[in-house]
């Protein structure tokens, strides 16, 4: 990995956390302070902070960029999670979480895992359509779609766009089962197609905690809903008979770890009926963009930090290996392990969710071709 501000290679755990770097200046609404290079690029402009007054720093404005894709659902083989397919309407997330994963992914449109991840969002305006036209091929097998997998589906454009609304829609209409993934809630305004969902068995919805503390989250996701309102969008869901489990996810060692217990509590009192977590993950660009981040707003957890995440990854930042990747190994580990469980029991959480419905499946007789609805017509009439 190549660090962009010095011109060396990334520093491994133990020199990074005890360097003292030049500070950057902090965006406005934004987790990364700069692009760090994309790998597939020969070249990288560096901004030279000292060229730029105060609001050229502070200030980057979202650009949405329209998505030609022709296809919509995402397959993966991982044997580390419970589906086959997974949709997501926005590539990029303004939500800004500086730990996300998903980051990487915006290089393969040409762009930077980091601001440009966060201020660069690539939207599927089509994707509703795309998504009734995947679920009407004969060859679809009624299954469990996640709704996320890579990008938040409740990001801030949502509100104005509805895509996520539009597609629960399709879901809804073809009686097929779905998972939702988010850390807004602006997932409560969807309660009536959810409810809908829901009263056939059809619908589960994960919210993700990672912080009870504003300020944490205000810095490290500076664009989700704050705790108190996930927590209450926990507690909505519940009261409308929507099946609803909370995330405690990433977790950050050294930084939020201490605070499972007490998210597991407070989300199991709102109604949640279900609990999992995720250690952090750093995979390429964004163990540089994480350790930036911890160096400007956290400098005295540094070493706490960096220690305790290389403590579960083999003394690396990372580790992508299947059945590792999500919790990581060793004795911190194990702790986690055992205090998430411990947790989870006497609080009487599940770890996985009741399997949803698949017999309800169903074409709409809108989505159905002209000869196939002079069919159905005709044989109704027959029937009379």
């Amino acid at each position: 990995m190549h660090d962009n501000r010095r011109g060396q290679t990334s520093l491994n755990p133990e020199e990074r956390a005890n360097f003292d770097p030049d500070p950057l200046p902090a965006r406005r609404g934004r987790g990364a302070a700069l692009n760090v290079a994309n790998r597939f690029n020969r070249h990288h402009v560096v901004e030279d902070p000292a060229a730029l007054d105060e609001n050229d720093l502070r200030q980057i404005a979202t650009e949405f960029i329209a998505d030609t894709s022709r296809t919509i659902l995402a397959k993966n083989t991982s044997p580390d999670l419970p589906f086959t397919f997974s949709i997501n309407p926005y590539r990029g997330c303004e939500h800004g979480c500086i730990y996300c994963y998903a980051r990487p992914s915006h290089e393969y449109l040409g762009f930077s895992a980091g601001l440009d991840f966060e201020s660069k969002i690539v939207v599927k305006y089509n994707a509703p359509d795309l998504l009734a036209g995947h679920l009407r091929k004969q060859s679809w097998e009624p299954q469990l779609v996640l709704m996320s997998g890579n990008t938040d589906p409740y990001q801030p454009v949502e509100r104005k766009l509805e895509l996520t609304r539009r597609c629960l829609r399709v879901f809804r209409d073809f009686r097929n089962p779905v998972c939702v993934i988010t850390k807004n809630a602006l997932v409560t305004r969807d309660i009536d197609v959810l409810s809908e969902l829901a009263s056939m068995n059809l619908v589960h919805v994960t919210v993700s905690i990672t912080s009870l503390k504003d300020e944490v989250i205000e810095q490290m996701e500076p664009r989700t809903s704050r705790p108190a309102a996930r927590l209450k969008a926990i507690e909505r869901l519940a009261a409308n008979g929507i099946s609803v489990g909370v995330n405690v996810a990433p977790i950050i060692p050294g930084l939020t770890d201490e605070e499972l217990p007490a998210i597991m509590k407070q989300a199991a009192d709102a109604g949640a009926s279900v609990a999992n977590y995720i250690v952090v993950r750093l995979p390429g660009p964004v163990a540089d963009l994480f350790l930036e981040w911890v160096e400007r707003v956290y400098p005295n957890r540094v070493n706490r930090i960096v220690n305790r995440i290389a403590d579960l990854r083999d003394g690396k930042l990372n580790d992508s290996r299947w059945g590792v990747r999500m919790s990581g190994r060793g004795e911190w580990s194990r702790m986690l392990s055992e205090l998430f469980h411990a947790t989870r029991k006497r609080l009487g959480l599940a770890t996985e969710i009741e399997p949803l419905a698949t017999h309800h499946f169903r074409v709409p007789l809108t989505d159905l071709p002209l000869f196939r609805k002079a069919t159905i017509a005709t044989n109704a009439s027959l029937d009379q």
